[in-house]
């Protein structure tokens, strides 16, 4: 039998080799040349977005290139004296006001602040050629000042500055200009350029997109001009297909201006592609009539085999370590049972208890198995993580605002602090609810007298982590190294009385881990014990102060807790 499997296996293979010898040289040139095709295509339209970045980049900076040539130390004293700018500088401000990408322009001298009430700044009109001032302009002006105020005193106080001007943008609210005097190396004021959104989307962008990427059918692609702040497509070239983030293979961003929008392409299937394909499709069919039994035999064979030794392996582990903690329930629910069907409990308040009995018995063996079954996913690398961007505070914020009338019930006081910033961290939302929820639910059950369950985020260099403290019975040390393994539990006085399968916190572990992240327990017997979870710092908010800065939420009673990890 031995000689006869083996000889199977030796015609198997040789007519595998045999069919891959025939058919490789042209599948591979096929693949090669759709591959190349592909590449250069994609190629191609990523560089027609960098080309529309690069024009509005030109476009938007075309009506201030004269001012970089002159000198602009005059302005002071012509706006001091006459109150308008010099010829040449009113000369780029004409030009500037006739372009319909601009709605208004106004100049903030150094030294006025636009965010204070009743102040009067200059307005360039378009009618009288010249500045006026006026008190009633648009909030736009207060941040546009306020962010080219900051980055010129910079720029100008730190750095040996050769420029007369700095730019910068308020996404694509503003255009913000800082007049420099080279020569005293001070700021003059601020020119403010309010954006004509309207007419940069269609006419400067969206106008493009079309000329440059023929509807989807045609060119095999769809562009979107997205707002990534609100989530809202702008422009596109086809307006038939819906925006989804995960058809885009591709995102072009303005650089230093519009930094809430990106232009981001999906590719499609193009005719070519289609071309490409049908050729290597006919092709494919010769291998696969002869190769796909072939291959699906073998195949067949090797995970039938794979699968019955994991599945025997697993089965022997499974009856091993469940058995003990099966026979417990079991045997509670089988002698109320008994008891009930005997006829030997009649009494009302008795039945109520043994079914009361019954029936909490029964939900705890559901939670066991329940989690034996994650467990044992886990083990077989079964567990399905959908990792997406996160802020910590908000999903552990958002677990305690849905768990607090629960803590509340079983009398406990609950703290949150928060002394990091808002950092994003790559995770599966439901994992680390599962993990908290774990730890939770561990601090209730082993807690006896002082009855105290604390949240604490902070950051440590480039991790971001989460604490949840109790004051309950605590970890003896020497089975602190014990206390993540599979069905342990510590054998301890109050411990032994609380139903338990040992499963928590080796699922915390895992679920961890698969996300990421590490874990590390502090605990003293009789003082609590704290869990700490740290995760990667994926990327943190920019110009972003956190939103609960040092701010302790508490429900019962309002505690602020401090834990140094």
């Amino acid at each position: 039998m031995i000689r006869n499997r083996a000889f199977r296996w030796l015609l198997l293979a040789a007519g595998l080799v045999a069919i891959l010898a025939l058919t490789s040289m042209n599948i591979l040139s096929l693949y090669d040349l759709r591959d190349k095709m592909v590449e250069d295509e994609g190629d191609r339209q990523t560089d027609l977005l960098e080309d529309i970045t690069r024009l509005v980049r030109e476009e938007m900076y075309s009506p201030f290139r004269g001012l970089y040539k002159l000198e602009l130390e005059p302005i002071e004293k012509s706006i001091a004296e006459t109150g308008h700018f010099p010829d040449r500088v009113r000369e780029v401000m004409e030009e500037a006001s006739q372009n319909p990408m601009f709605d208004g322009i106004y100049y903030t001298p150094e030294g006025t602040d636009p965010c204070d009430e009743g102040i009067q700044i200059y307005q360039y009109s378009k009618e009288l050629h010249s500045l006026t001032l006026v008190n009633n302009y648009p909030n736009t002006l207060c941040d546009g000042v306020g962010l080219i105020r900051t980055k010129a005193r910079i720029q100008v106080h730190d750095f040996d500055y050769r420029w007369n001007l700095i730019v910068e943008f308020d996404t694509h609210r503003s255009m913000n200009l800082g007049l420099i005097n080279l020569n005293e190396s001070k700021v003059i004021g601020y020119l403010t350029f309010k954006l004509n959104q309207d007419y940069i989307i269609n006419e400067m962008i969206g106008a493009r997109i079309q000329d440059f990427f023929p509807p989807s059918e045609e060119s095999g692609v769809v562009v979107w001009l997205h707002d990534w702040v609100k989530d809202e497509v702008l422009a596109t070239n086809d307006p038939t297909i819906e925006y989804n983030r995960e058809l885009v293979d591709y995102r072009q961003r303005f650089s230093g201006y519009f930094s809430n929008w990106n232009i981001k392409i999906a590719f499609l299937s193009s005719p070519a592609f289609t071309m490409y394909n049908a050729s290597l499709t006919k092709n494919l069919i010769v291998l696969g009539v002869a190769g796909v039994f072939l291959f699906g035999a073998l195949l067949f064979m090797f995970y039938t085999a794979q699968r019955e030794r994991a599945l025997s392996q697993r089965q022997a582990n499974f009856l091993a370590n469940v058995t003990h903690e099966l026979k417990t329930p079991l045997a509670v629910m089988q002698a109320a049972g008994e008891n009930i069907s005997d006829g030997r409990v009649t009494e009302p308040n008795r039945l109520k208890s043994y079914g009361a009995h019954i029936y909490s018995e029964s939900v705890r063996l559901r939670e066991m198995i329940e989690k034996l079954l994650d467990v044992a996913k886990t083990d077989a690398g079964q567990s399905l993580i959908e990792s997406a961007p996160h802020y910590l505070n908000d999903i552990v914020g958002r677990f305690i605002d849905q768990n607090t009338s629960y803590f509340e019930s079983k009398g406990f006081e609950v703290a949150y602090t928060n002394s990091a910033k808002d950092s994003l961290i790559m995770v599966d939302q439901n994992s680390v609810e599962t993990v908290l929820n774990n730890l939770a639910t561990n601090a209730v059950k082993y807690s006896d007298k002082e009855k105290f369950v604390g949240f604490t985020i902070g950051e440590r260099r480039d991790f971001v982590y989460v604490s949840v403290t109790d004051k309950g019975i605590g970890i003896p040390k020497k089975d602190l190294k014990n206390i993540f393994k599979k069905f342990y539990r510590v054998g301890d006085p109050l411990s032994n009385h609380i139903k338990g399968h040992g499963l928590g916190l080796s699922i915390v572990r895992s679920l961890v881990k698969l996300n990421g992240g590490s874990i590390k327990v502090r605990s003293e017997e009789g003082m609590g014990s704290t869990f700490t979870i740290f995760f990667p710092k994926l990327i943190s908010k920019k110009h972003a102060q956190p939103a609960h800065d040092e701010a302790v939420i508490s429900h019962t009673t309002l505690t602020q807790q401090t834990e140094h990890v």
